[in-house]
């Protein structure tokens, strides 16, 4: 439009000359020849010889620099002397000198041919630079944990950007709110209320938003100040793109208009089927297709860069900038949509860490997942020609902002929610050995196994409890003191437990003798009985949740469900809470604090067990710097004295690694000593 709006500018100024020359020819006959070599003539009053007042070449009949043919200074774009744009003295649109016209761009309608980042008709520097950052798969992680940062220190790191980069675009590519105790039991909410005071333009729905159904999707787009994208996620029951969906939004930053298309990639699979029983999503070509088609629509109403924001993405990380094939990442994406219809790609899904550049020098990046750390583009747009080049693109780790400050506003919401978020973290109980993540899920599949039998075991013969069981970050059981949100992380997932009906031939092919190590067994004392003479075509049961009941290579028939509102993590709480896994190390048991001050009292002055005991407690005051000397005092208020604590390395207190402190809870194992002086006191020596 720009470089027509100048044509026509030119074109009239043509006209005009052309009018001057024919005043000339009634006044000296041939406007070509009436005047001699080196002569100058023209139908105004400059001696300069020119139409206007620029004393550089006119638009009359001087060979020197004429409206005509001449290649001395034609009417085109020649620096000799024109009517066109030149600095030098033209009767276009040029400052450099014309009466007739002043060129305005207040309203940012520059030029730049040349691209020399300024614009051509009034000098002004043409480049703007934004600065994308870009946050996938956060997994709720709001809340500071013995792992990683929350958000409040990141929102810290994001307003101090806002303050110091000209123009910040703040973006998520999906997979925001299901993971943790916190964003699940405010079903997003916590999270999305962060989003709007941080700016959020966007967020691209990722395959775990569906993790609760389409229901609380809705809920948070009500609270949500930006829209979610999804170009590709339809209704069957309507046939259209689903109601809490956007294809793109069109937003400015310095004059520069950015249109930003969210995607869901190939992931259905990954959700429990109930919970997308009416949605279904485009993929494939087709999704190439409608990413095409939206692309074509924002360049058209102006877009001067497309940005893609894709949940899905590259399977592996890397370090620096990373060249890729087109083959290498078309398992995700199709690279014909780097030939001009996006500019920018910011994936997800995946949780890796990477920044690519495809053939046609399209960026791609993904920040990680769980906020490990999110994606950073620095590209500078040319306002004037809509060119624009990357600057700068990498991953911000969280050890960037880890250490920052936390931020009042995000402590705000926060403590809005309080009362959830004490509930998440409150103490269940001991669990006194470490899991991995695989010993967990059999942990799983054998509580699946017991509340089944108890529910169910008066009416079916149940084989076993289990079905596909995987953790989530961190993935394994930490040994120590555990709350609600621990399970959570560990089980965010709300699939209800059900009984199942099973052909003898499934049971053994898709149970029994799984090929995958997420399949897990747990046998009751009826399917040990049964396990090596089972019918191919006889119908047994099984206590699984509905993830693995509903989906069809199983072979699965629901029939009935387990109490509502309970789920994985709600029974290993259950568990916890019995002290089901605070017991055994060595064959030993917890005794209690009172229990070993009665020990320590039977003894005689100065003597010490010769057994050994594992005592819980928390620590009531801050241990001794060298030896680690402290109280610990039970729910009851009842204390014991510890003199000496060493890890089970055999470190010294001022030699361990992870020093529990005031309000920890521990387990010690020590022997009891009766300690006689001007006093007694009975203690744990060297514990």
């Amino acid at each position: 439009m720009k470089r027509i709006i100048a044509l026509i500018i030119a074109l009239c100024v043509m006209l005009s000359s052309l009018a001057v020359l024919a005043s000339c020819d009634n006044n000296s006959g041939n406007a070509n020849n009436g005047t001699s070599n080196g002569e100058q003539s023209d139908s105004g009053n400059n001696p300069g010889g020119d139409s206007g007042n620029n004393p550089g070449g006119d638009s009359g009949n001087n060979h020197g620099g004429d409206s005509g043919n001449n290649p001395g200074g034609e009417s085109g774009n020649n620096p000799g002397g024109d009517s066109g744009n030149n600095p030098g003295g033209d009767s276009g649109n040029n400052p450099g000198g014309d009466t007739d016209y002043t060129p305005d761009c207040a309203e940012g309608d520059h030029l730049d041919e040349n691209d020399d980042d300024y614009c051509d008709l009034c000098n002004t520097y043409v480049i703007v630079v934004i600065d994308f950052y870009v946050l996938n798969d956060l997994h709720g992680k709001f809340c500071d944990s013995a792992t990683q940062p929350g958000v409040d220190e990141l929102a810290t790191y994001l307003k101090q950007a806002e303050n110091t980069d000209d123009h910040v675009v703040l973006m998520s590519s999906g997979d925001m709110w299901q993971g943790t105790a916190e964003s699940s039991l405010t079903s997003g909410v916590i999270l999305t209320e962060w989003m709007n005071e941080m700016n959020f333009v966007s967020m691209t729905l990722g395959n775990h938003e569906f993790d609760w159904g389409e229901e609380p999707i809705r809920t948070n787009k009500e609270v949500a100040e930006f829209p979610f994208l999804a170009i590709n996620i339809y209704n069957y029951s309507t046939g259209k793109l689903a109601d809490y969906c956007t294809p793109s939004v069109m937003i400015e930053r310095g004059g520069v208009k950015i249109g930003i298309i969210g995607a869901i990639g190939d992931c259905y699979s990954s959700i429990s089927s109930d919970m997308v029983e009416d949605v279904y999503f485009k993929v494939g070509n087709e999704l190439t297709n409608l990413v095409k088609a939206e692309s074509q629509r924002l360049r058209a109403d102006g877009a001067d860069i497309i940005v893609y924001s894709l949940h899905d993405g590259y399977s592996k990380g890397s370090s620096g900038t990373t060249s890729v094939s087109s083959s290498t990442i078309s398992s995700y994406y199709n690279s014909i949509l780097s030939s001009g219809y996006v500019d920018l790609v910011f994936e997800g899904h995946s949780h890796q860490a990477y920044t690519l550049v495809d053939p046609e020098g399209v960026y791609h990046l993904q920040g990680g997942g769980e906020n490990s750390g999110l994606s950073h583009v620095e590209i500078a747009v040319n306002s004037a020609n809509g060119n624009n080049k990357v600057n700068e693109a990498g991953i911000v780790s969280n050890n960037v902002y880890k250490n920052l400050a936390d931020d009042p506003a995000t402590e705000a919401i926060e403590d809005k929610y309080s009362d959830i978020i004490d509930f998440a973290y409150s103490k269940l109980g001991v669990v006194s050995k470490s899991y991995g993540d695989y010993e967990i899920e059999e942990e799983v599949a054998k509580l699946y196994l017991e509340a089944g039998i108890e529910k169910w075991g008066g009416r079916y013969d149940i084989v076993l409890g289990g079905g596909f069981l995987r953790t989530r970050a961190p993935y394994d059981l930490s040994a120590g003191e555990k709350t609600y949100a621990d399970l959570l992380s560990l089980f965010p997932f709300n699939n209800p437990l059900v009984l199942c009906s099973i052909s003898g031939y499934n049971l053994k092919n898709r149970f029994i003798n799984s090929y995958s190590d997420d399949y897990h067994s747990a046998l009751s004392e009826y399917g040990v009985s049964i396990v090596n003479s089972i019918s191919n075509n006889k119908t047994y049961y099984v206590v699984v949740d509905t993830y693995t009941a509903l989906y069809s290579p199983n072979g699965l028939t629901i029939v009935e469900y387990y109490d509502e509102g309970v789920y994985a993590r709600d029974l290993l709480a259950d568990a916890i809470k019995e002290g089901r896994y605070e017991e055994n190390h060595d064959g030993y048991s917890l005794t209690s604090i009172p229990d070993a001050l009665a020990i320590g009292a039977a003894l005689g002055n100065n003597q010490t067990t010769a057994e050994y005991y594992y005592i819980k407690g928390t620590v009531k005051n801050s241990p001794n710097a060298t030896y680690g000397n402290l109280y610990l005092v039970d729910e009851n208020g009842n204390e014991i004295y510890v003199y000496g604590l060493y890890d089970t390395a055999g470190n010294r207190y001022d030699a361990m690694t992870n020093k529990p402190m005031a309000g920890d809870t521990i387990i010690v194992y020590s022997t009891i000593y009766k300690y006689v002086n001007t006093s007694t006191i009975i203690e744990l020596k060297n514990a």
